[in-house]
């Protein structure tokens, strides 16, 4: 994993001879890393995970259904697990990756039926779920019922968001506006998340839509963007659809001026470090037992499936 880039930003890693010094058990938190830029993914929520007191034990866990493309094998079977050889495991937390297939129906994505399986293992093993971009629509489709839509173009860009519930744990500390970057082909109707008696709309964005959403229990929360994008990321992606021909727009509120060649500002940095570190600490570290092993008894099987709440 990429340590010497994180000790590189300042951003502190624990040896396990320390940590095995603290009296304190380390949240377990798995990553479900559905990029295809699997290195850099990594590397980002890492970044974000790290920069808290809290000491943070990550596993990573690749779809067996799926072969990546763009990640070295010799990576991810060093780095990574498949479910089979986690499935007896619970975790605090874990975190959904978004996933370049927002396109395609959910049922047409190789890996939904293991998707699925894991969405339906975490509600009994997993305390809280963290769902980025597809992954969060994914979540929202499989736990509520709610469907996705295609919009006519991608939206891609850096855009302002307004808190809608500023004393919610999860927004705790921000500012009445802030800004993330999204980028995807498709989104959720605020309308239908409303109907939705179970979830909590936090912040949206007269642009973006609805962008942070979360369950009344916080066992579920719901990014529509990529708080966790480095500066790079969007022009990354612009200059490789650029390439491929597409009819693609230059993202919106990124490059100084709108020009390609300028080096974008990094204006949500911050913003994301607050949420992943309100969520760590408000609905992983003091929400969860200390014994994991009771996460089964305590909420059985299937128990965040609540498509009543949203009829």
């Amino acid at each position: 994993m990429p340590i010497k880039v994180l000790e590189s930003e300042n951003i502190f890693v624990m040896p396990d001879e320390v940590a095995l010094k603290q009296d304190i058990r380390p949240l377990k938190i798995l990553i479900l890393n559905l990029m295809p830029t699997k290195i850099a993914t990594e590397t980002q929520l890492l970044r974000l995970l790290g920069n808290s007191p809290l000491q943070v034990d990550i596993e990573l866990l690749q779809m067996a259904s799926h072969t990546s493309k763009n990640t070295s094998p010799h990576h991810l079977t060093t780095f990574y697990k498949t479910f089979d050889q986690i499935r007896e495991q619970s975790f605090d937390g874990l975190i959904i990756t978004g996933a370049p297939v927002e396109q395609l129906p959910f049922e047409e994505v190789d890996y939904w039926d293991e998707l699925c399986e894991i969405m339906e293992w975490a509600d009994s093993n997993v305390y809280s779920t963290f769902h980025i971009c597809w992954g969060a629509q994914a979540g929202l489709y499989y736990h509520y019922g709610i469907k996705k839509y295609q919009f006519e173009q991608k939206l891609s860009g850096v855009y302002t968001h307004r808190v809608l519930k500023p004393n919610h744990p999860l927004m705790r500390g921000f500012d009445d506006t802030f800004r993330i970057p999204h980028s995807r082909y498709t989104g959720v109707h605020e309308d239908e998340l409303r109907r939705c008696t179970g979830l909590e709309i936090l912040a949206v964005s007269d642009e973006a839509g609805p962008s942070v959403i979360c369950n009344r229990t916080g066992r579920h929360v719901f990014i529509t963007g990529h708080a966790e994008y480095d500066r790079d990321t969007l022009a990354n992606e612009y200059f490789r659809d650029l390439s491929r021909g597409l009819d693609i727009q230059i993202p919106c509120n990124y490059f100084p001026n709108d020009d390609a060649s300028l080096t974008p500002p990094m204006v949500w940095r911050s913003n994301a470090t607050l949420l992943y570190t309100n969520w760590l600490n408000y609905f992983v570290y003091q929400a969860t037992p200390y014994d994991l092993s009771t996460l089964r008894n305590r909420y059985g099987k299937n128990v965040n499936r609540v498509f009543q709440d949203c009829l």
